[in-house]
């Protein structure tokens, strides 16, 4: 299967008209067709915006020119686009609803080497955005003895004792949890769980683990 039909089957999968797709992806319907009919090769700034307009109505591209629907209330990122994918989402979410934030298993260094420059980036908007709104809560558990407090202008941080500490953390916001390894190729990989009981679950675990954890402030 080509680039063309594999987009041709995508839209297939959502029953969008090439209109559809090129208004959703900010392009032509000329330039879509001639894509399709393999007139012409996307350019890689094209492909990107037509593959994410499918990733985020539920369709994915596959390896050897596949397509097919995204497992529900599971979505896999991967690599530096990945990771502040998923940070522009958890500040979307929290600039909407607010409430709390819980990560645990936390490397603040694995954090800023990955997102690179977009790391202050991020720090300062949710800087911006606790003060702006008084109901955002960010806990973070690091491993005890860790001092690199880099979100310390909103996030409150706490030890866990260094028996119980895993550098695999994961990331609950709303209804979602985010499990992420650093350790994968490519580098992070991040799976965001969107099912409530799953969640739920995560939620308790990490209250327990905040209740035995220790203040760094505290003598």
């Amino acid at each position: 299967m080509s680039v063309g039909r594999q987009i041709r089957a995508g839209r297939g999968l959502l029953k969008w008209s090439a209109a559809t797709l090129a208004e959703k992806a900010g392009l032509t319907r000329d330039t879509i067709n001639k894509i399709e009919d393999e007139a012409v090769q996307p350019r890689e700034g094209t492909m990107k915006d037509i593959v994410r307009v499918f990733d985020e109505n539920g369709v994915e591209f596959t390896d050897n020119y596949g397509v097919r629907l995204k497992p529900q209330g599971v979505e896999v990122l991967v690599g530096h686009e990945g990771l502040c994918r998923f940070f522009d989402s958890v500040y979307e979410h929290m600039s909407k609803h607010g409430g709390t934030i819980m990560v645990t298993g936390v490397d603040e260094n694995d954090f800023s080497e990955h997102l690179g420059e977009y790391s202050p980036v991020h720090v300062k908007r949710m800087t911006k955005l606790t003060q702006e709104r008084k109901d955002i809560k960010v806990l973070s558990l690091i491993k005890e003895g860790d001092t690199n407090y880099v979100c310390s202008d909103y996030a409150e941080y706490r030890w866990l004792p260094s028996k119980l500490f895993e550098p695999v953390p994961f990331y609950i916001f709303g209804d979602k949890l985010a499990i992420m390894s650093f350790q994968t190729i490519p580098t992070p990989t991040i799976v965001v769980h969107n099912i409530p009981a799953i969640t739920h679950a995560y939620k308790k675990q990490f209250e327990a683990l905040w209740n035995m954890s220790k203040d760094p402030s505290a003598k």
